[in-house]
């Protein structure tokens, strides 16, 4: 195979010199987002078990819940929650034949993104001052 004449045809793009397009980093980020969420849920979980097993369970799954970690934790998995819902939402529309063409998609893609982030920082201002 090594003494095939390849000639001038160009090799395969790698990840280094290839850029995906936004919709397949969005579709990426949609799996992966969907497992995201279990992060935030067994936190939720074992905070909530703590809750009835002992008051030093409790304590400690509170204290792991209310530090930094868990606060990264719980924001990372409402963000994902978002971004899952409204990817879920465009999908509804691409199952019925609607926004299929590459502009469309680049547009939701990015709709997606800024809809999150925009909605993940609403959710906070409402539970911290609301």
């Amino acid at each position: 195979m090594g003494d095939i004449p390849r000639g001038n045809r160009p090799l395969s793009p790698h990840l280094q010199v290839y850029r995906l397009p936004i919709s397949a980093v969005t579709s990426i980020l949609n799996r992966a987002t969907g497992h995201a969420m279990l992060a935030g849920v067994l936190l939720l979980v074992w905070w909530l078990v703590a809750a009835v097993t002992s008051e030093r369970a409790f304590l400690t799954a509170d204290w792991v819940l209310r530090s930094w970690f868990g606060f990264i934790v719980l924001v990372g998995s409402l963000w994902s929650l978002w971004f899952h819902f409204l990817a879920g939402i465009r999908h509804f529309f691409y199952d019925a034949g609607h926004m299929l063409e590459i502009d469309q998609g680049q547009k939701t893609s990015w709709a997606i993104i800024w809809g999150s982030v925009i909605l993940t920082v609403i959710s906070l201002l409402l539970f911290f001052f609301g």
